[in-house]
């Protein structure tokens, strides 16, 4: 999988993608990303990219020419445009596993200030996607989580390809099941002795159990009725 981002600030992804198993999976080659800078594509000798809104507000907009011209210079036959934007689809465990496995290569862009102008979704945009109601700075942070979650799905990227597939929220799981490992005791608290007795179908019963604890505690507006 191909990933090329398009962002105003490229030194925020120096970090965040040389590390863990992202890191691991781009050195290996199963994935790529690439970081282009938005006011490369400005053609004003001051590299402007923004501007005030019509209509008036606060804040400044990405001006639709120099951010069509970037995703223009990444565009490939297959790609999968994004705009990370707080009006989009709120990212989840389906979205992700089909980003991975439908899009050979995903053009993201980060929104800035106030936004983007409405042409540049009109034009150049395939989805939109949130990763959560609320809104950040800029769109690098939802960047970074996009393409970590989405390269989960990727195979060879985990140690246990199986393991995006049992996690918290992909397809009926909702909340993965509490984890233990040794000591058995520690600071007074016992491993649950259901984990220890290798009885397969009791541990399933019991993980259900403390998944719904756990949901009625932390999401009751994930609980079905």
């Amino acid at each position: 999988m191909d990933i090329d981002i398009l962002t105003l600030f490229p030194s925020f992804f120096e970090g965040p993608f040389s590390t863990t198993m992202v890191g691991r999976a781009l050195s290996k080659g199963l994935a790529t990303v690439n970081v282009s800078d938005i006011r490369d594509y400005a053609e004003d000798k001051h590299k402007s990219v923004d501007d005030a809104p019509y209509g008036g507000g606060p804040g400044m907009v990405l001006k639709p020419g120099p951010l069509v011209r970037a995703i223009q210079s990444v565009r490939r036959d297959d790609s999968y445009v994004i705009y990370l934007s707080p009006q989009g689809k709120t990212l989840n465990s389906t979205i992700c596993e089909e980003l991975s496995q439908n899009h050979k290569h995903i053009v993201l862009i980060c929104g800035h200030y106030e936004g983007i102008d409405e042409r540049v979704v009109d034009l150049e945009v395939d989805a939109e996607i949130s990763i959560g109601d609320y809104v950040m700075t800029h769109g690098g942070p939802a960047a970074v989580v996009l393409v970590d979650s989405v390269l989960r799905f990727v195979p060879g990227v985990l140690g246990h390809d199986n393991s995006a597939y049992e996690d918290s929220f992909h397809i009926d799981s909702i909340f993965d099941t509490p984890k233990y490992t040794r000591p058995k005791t520690y600071q007074g608290m016992d491993v649950p002795e259901v984990l220890l007795n290798g009885h397969h179908e009791k541990i399933r019963m019991w993980g259900e159990e403390q998944v719904l604890k756990k949901l009625k505690k932390n999401r009751p507006d994930l609980i079905r009725e």
